[in-house]
């Protein structure tokens, strides 16, 4: 590095000056002393003195770059004149004493380009470095070294960690952070302590700050997420004077905490500036070093799971069932410690017990450079665990995640986060793994726009130290009725549900509180090509229909029959009132027609999800549906979650078999409830009565032309025909076996009998069920759906549930 050359009799300090220059001119006016440092962190590789590039190059202060090097001096002085005069208009005629604490390897990613930013402004700012927390512990890694690496000065390290891993060394731990903290600012004397997050590290040190009449300005405040860290994160808004937030969802979410929004900036997350302009060509040697030589992009996975304070002993063990998924999925996997919540001492005995850090799959870290990990999680199959970086910084990539558990339930993700709200089960993990491992989402926003950086530093040079110190709330003027209800906010997303029946295809739109919008329905066709065809035509006209309703689409749901894997989309085997309609494909024409997301499931399956969501069926854990109509279809759900099989032929609760000599059924069989009392089978008997001149009594009559059906053989019953009185008994005889067949087998609290035949049906059932019924299963409630149209209620049900948020 050279001084400039220019002869001065007299040295002129005005001449002591360099200009950094990026890719686009010059960015940074700045001293010796500092471009000294600069240069060592940038390599050299962007300062350059009095060097510009000719052309139309604009400095920073907006000043036109002259061409005489003499004149830089002139202009870099006149710009931090300009500074200078407006922190002095703010009342900040002095630096700003910054006091930067960070307590984890999570937070210093977020707090790390702040400090950057800080060091980079010292004619403005002085930085002051506390380090305590986990920081200094060699369990997690040691991870204060990093901030050296990054050439930052440590002022102070505090032990504030109380070992032992459980609910009271928290506690502890904050009580000691609470000791040690006031003689540290006491010495520091800042002006601001910057806070980030919601650890408990950090609500000792805004409490400390807040106490001491220290102003704080909280990082990634208003933001929602599942857990304890939310009541901490909250209150350490109530102790903050001014606040950061990375979303306008957290921005609306302070002011109804009563914030003052002029003290409020929305910034985006800083972290974002990194990881949008991060582009390592060399990430190959980043993966190799930390997965393994002979792995390659998009083929592994990073775990990071940590520990639920709330409901240790349930974390614990679905960081068991995340492990023993991850083994039976078989593929190269980087698992990172966890933090050093209660619990995190027994998830890492789980480890060591599975034997991960033997396993030829495994890689188990304690901590990974900033830097690298972005390269990793971009470049990953798949992220699993419960970390908040899953989903916020992973977005930024379009890389996919499993969120597991509750811990982040509350976060704004984008579509790449797939939620297993319930991980009770290995199976459900692992199935998980199938969905989203290898896929590439759209990068997502959300969280920032890699600007985060400039406008927190223009934000501290404006804060005014001569304003009174204690904060105000900004309580709303209390009126009644101001509350706003979210259904109506909601209202306008709809689903486009599908509904495939024997006889019609029908179309609907679905409002999110189960209303149709509007319905359309067509002859379903006979050929495949038809169908798809009309299906395809009516989907799109009700699609440009919605603008006009003013209805956003969020996805389409299909109700078909037959058996279908919901996984792929795909309708495996239909049942014979639907021809050339197995091993269909109906999401891949349908999405790239529309494009929008498409589900498909059974008809049963959609009648129970509808049930789930807007009928009897909402809020119950474990109940069943059966459809009664043209034939005999069903749902289960069990612990809030539909049950589809390990072959998708769960709940074909029509195939139950109830007699070993009873009649032919359409699959095969005989004796099963949808050969007694489907739609079909009354058909078949009324039929047989109308042949034998036993179906009509007074009061009914037939024209020539008109096909018999179940509906003859109903009315002949009411009409006191007992022929039609006994068929129609036997066939509820059968259903209501079925049923205790059910009840015995999968032990719901409530049946729900859907579909045009319910109502015949439903005192037959309950009658059998006293009968028949084991004493511990008498209780069951049996009830006649009340929703007039569930196959296209459940068919927006696929969409509503999933898409609105994102839970398997």
């Amino acid at each position: 590095m050279k001084r400039s050359s220019a002869p001065k009799p007299n040295r002129d300090p005005r001449s002591d000056f360099y200009i950094v220059f990026g890719a686009s001119g010059p960015l940074l006016f700045t001293p010796v002393s500092t471009a000294v440092q600069l240069q060592r962190r940038m390599k050299g590789k962007c300062l350059s003195p009095f060097a510009h590039p000719h052309g139309s190059v604009e400095a920073h202060c907006g000043d036109p770059v002259p061409q005489n090097p003499m004149e830089w001096g002139e202009l870099y002085f006149k710009n931090l004149s300009k500074q200078k005069q407006i922190m002095e208009k703010n009342g900040n005629n002095r630096k700003l004493r910054v006091c930067v604490a960070t307590c984890n390897r999570a937070d210093y990613s977020k707090l790390a380009p702040i400090m950057f930013g800080i060091k980079a402004e010292p004619q403005f700012f002085e930085l002051d470095v506390v380090v305590l927390g986990s920081h200094l512990i060699d369990d997690y890694g040691n991870t204060y070294r990093m901030i050296e690496q990054d050439d930052f000065d440590i002022h102070t390290r505090l032990h504030t960690i109380v070992r032992g891993e459980d609910e009271a060394a928290m506690v502890e731990s904050v009580g000691l952070a609470l000791v040690k903290l006031p003689d540290v600012l006491n010495r520091l004397k800042p002006d601001i302590v910057i806070v980030h997050g919601d650890r408990f590290d950090a609500l000792a040190l805004a409490t400390s700050a807040a106490l001491m009449n220290i102003r704080i300005l909280h990082i990634e405040g208003g933001e929602v997420s599942g857990t304890i860290d939310d009541s901490i994160r909250h209150a350490i808004t109530k102790l903050a004077h001014f606040h950061v937030c990375c979303t306008r969802s957290a921005e609306q979410h302070l002011i109804s905490m009563c914030e003052d929004h002029d003290c409020i900036l929305l910034a985006g997350c800083p972290s974002y500036d990194k990881l949008l302009s991060s582009k390592n060509k060399d990430y190959m040697s980043i993966i190799r070093m930390w997965i393994g030589e002979d792995v390659k992009p998009r083929d592994y996975i990073v775990a990071l799971q940590h520990p639920v304070t709330t409901d240790i002993k349930h974390s614990i063990k679905m960081f068991e069932l995340t492990l023993d998924a991850l083994i039976s999925f078989n593929k190269r996997t980087l698992v990172l410690f966890p933090n050093i919540d209660a619990g995190s001492k027994e998830m890492v005995r789980v480890m060591r017990k599975k034997g991960i850090e033997h396993h030829p799959n495994f890689r188990a870290v304690k901590h990974v450079p900033f830097e690298q990990f972005i390269q990793l999680v971009a470049h990953a199959g798949c992220v699993i665990g419960n970390s908040s970086c899953g989903v916020r910084e992973v977005g930024a990539f379009g890389t996919p995640v499993i969120n597991l558990g509750t811990r982040q339930i509350g976060r704004e993700t984008g579509e790449n986060v797939l939620h297993v709200r319930d991980a009770d089960t290995q199976d459900k993990i692992l199935q998980a793994l199938h969905l989203q491992f290898g896929k590439q989402y759209p990068c997502s926003k959300i969280y920032g726009d890699g600007n985060a950086v400039p406008r927190i530093l223009k934000f501290l040079k404006s804060i005014d130290l001569k304003k009174p110190l204690q904060k105000k709330f900004c309580f709303p003027p209390v009126k009644e009725n101001i509350s706003q209800d979210i259904d109506h906010i909601l209202e306008t997303q709809s689903a486009l549900a599908v509904d495939l029946g024997g006889t019609n295809l029908r179309v609907a739109i679905v409002s999110m509180k189960g209303e149709i919008v509007k319905k359309y329905t067509q002859l379903n066709p006979k050929t495949y090509e038809d169908r798809i065809e009309l299906i395809l035509k009516m989907c799109m006209e009700a699609a440009s229909e919605a603008v006009n309703l003013n209805c956003r689409i969020l996805g389409v749901g299909i109700s078909t029959g037959g058996r279908v894997n919901p996984r792929e989309g795909i309708v495996l085997h239909s049942t014979k009132l639907i021809q050339e309609w197995s091993s269909v494909d109906l999401r891949t024409p349908i999405s790239d027609a529309l494009h929008l997301p498409v589900w498909v499931d059974n008809d049963g399956n959609c009648a129970a999800l509808a049930e789930r969501k807007f009928g009897h069926g909402k809020g119950v854990e474990n109940f069943v549906t059966l459809i009664t109509g043209t034939g005999i279809g069903g749902g289960i759900i069990h612990q809030h979650e539909l049950i589809h099989g390990s072959s998708f032929c769960a709940a074909e609760l029509g195939h139950i078999v109830v007699s070993l000599e009873g009649p032919e059924c359409l699959c095969g069989s005989h004796g099963c409830i949808e050969a007694y009392a489907s739609g079909i089978a009354l058909q078949r008997e009324a039929k047989k009565l109308h042949d034998e001149d036993l179906l009509l009594v007074g009061g009914m009559s037939v024209k020539t032309e008109e096909t018999i059906s179940a509906v003859h053989l109903i009315q002949a019953a009411k009409l006191g025909n007992a022929k039609a009185e006994s068929i129609l008994r036997t066939a509820g005889t059968a259903l209501g076996l079925g049923v205790v067949n059910i009840l015995h087998t999968m032990n719901p609290s409530l049946v729900i009998l859907s579909g045009v035949l319910a109502g015949h049906y439903i005192n037959i059932v309950k009658d059998v069920i006293r009968r028949q019924a084991l004493f511990s299963a008498e209780t069951v409630d049996v009830v006649v759906s009340n929703l007039a149209d569930p196959a296209l209620l459940g068919a927006a049900s696929l969409v509503l549930d999933y898409s609105t948020r994102r839970i398997y």
